[in-house]
């Protein structure tokens, strides 16, 4: 995410600025899953897409990241805006730095009239999760009550586009054979991780989504940038990179998931969403033969192997697990 248009909560300290650092907090954290199947021109859609439980949790953290701000506090039956609530009294909060307005925020509500549900201009007011509710002017989160009012850290009222491109490949041999893990006896994935240098964890790159950007474009440039620092590399280079990782994202994705994110910058009128597709270079030809270095964002990347054991952000171990369950891969 290098352009300020690119981040909507760039000049934020780095550890509450980027997607990939805050998708530990994210899809599944609830612990209940469910199957939904859908497809999108160009993607093919996981058979298992996993889909989050209604009831958040990192959306109702005590205490607001980057702030000492505390939210009302609201149990889990309380959660679902359908709830007999009359005493809920939303603390009010919007980050300074969303206030300062941004090129990446909007404006208050009143300030202007956003097109909520809809394509407004170049920014997509849509949700992936189905139309959502207005109330005074305001777009209400589609998972319920966070106990607390505002955009926060988030640039956009209604959801904040990401995407997170995984990007495989076999693991193999000196011999160039696919490698078969000792125990399950199945072929082993690797991924293309990057390790962040804010909190020092390996985290699949990631991103947020440009007004009138597709979804596709935005996963091509962050796994450039992030993965490849494609921005840093010399012309020739840089052609060579974008010849190869365009190759494999023009080919079918298989979309792990799409919908609401369960992230602790959430708000009752502002909140995250973000599509992750797999893009699997099955011969082992395309990417996998660039050298990997590092973006701005990323301390070191690397391939890594696709395994149960993996200490990643709850949701990305999410997203590989059906990655791996998909292309009949050890997990």
């Amino acid at each position: 995410m290098k352009a300020l248009s690119r981040n909507l909560v760039a000049s934020v300290p780095r550890a509450y600025s980027d997607q990939s650092y805050w998708a530990s907090y994210a899809i599944g954290t609830s612990g209940t899953w469910k199957n939904s199947i859908s497809r999108v021109p160009g993607l093919s859609a996981s058979r298992s897409a996993y889909m989050p439980s209604a009831v958040h949790i990192k959306a109702r953290c005590p205490v607001y990241p980057g702030s000492d701000t505390s939210r009302f506090p609201v149990p889990d039956d309380k959660v679902d805006w359908e709830a007999d609530w009359p005493q809920y009294s939303p603390v009010n909060y919007t980050a300074h730095i969303v206030q300062q307005k941004p090129v990446w925020a909007d404006p208050d509500i009143g300030a202007f009239s956003p097109q909520f549900n809809s394509l407004d201009g170049s920014v997509d007011r849509r949700s992936h999760e189905g139309p959502y509710l207005i109330q005074s002017g305001s777009p209400l989160n589609p998972h319920g009550r966070t106990g607390l009012k505002g955009r926060g850290l988030l640039g956009r009222w209604g959801p904040n586009h990401a995407a997170d491109p995984i990007v495989t490949r076999w693991k193999r041999d000196s011999a160039g054979q696919p490698v078969h893990h000792t125990n399950s006896q199945l072929p082993v994935l690797q991924f293309v991780s990057i390790k962040r240098i804010d909190c020092g964890e390996w985290a699949i790159p990631g991103g947020m989504v440009d007004p009138g950007e597709r979804i596709s474009q935005t996963l091509q440039r962050e796994f450039s940038e992030e993965a490849m620092n494609s921005l840093q590399s010399s012309l020739s280079d840089r052609k060579e990179i974008q010849k190869r990782i365009t190759e494999l994202f023009n080919s079918s994705g298989l979309r792990v998931y799409k919908g609401y994110v369960d992230d602790p910058r959430n708000t009752d009128n502002a909140w995250m969403e973000t599509v992750a597709v797999n893009f699997h270079d099955e011969s082992g030809n395309s990417v996998s033969e660039l050298p990997l270095q590092a973006g701005d964002d990323a301390g070191q990347v690397s391939w890594i192997d696709v395994d149960s054991s993996l200490a990643l952000y709850a949701s990305h171990s999410h997203f590989l697990e059906t990655v791996a369950k998909e292309r009949n891969a050890h997990w």
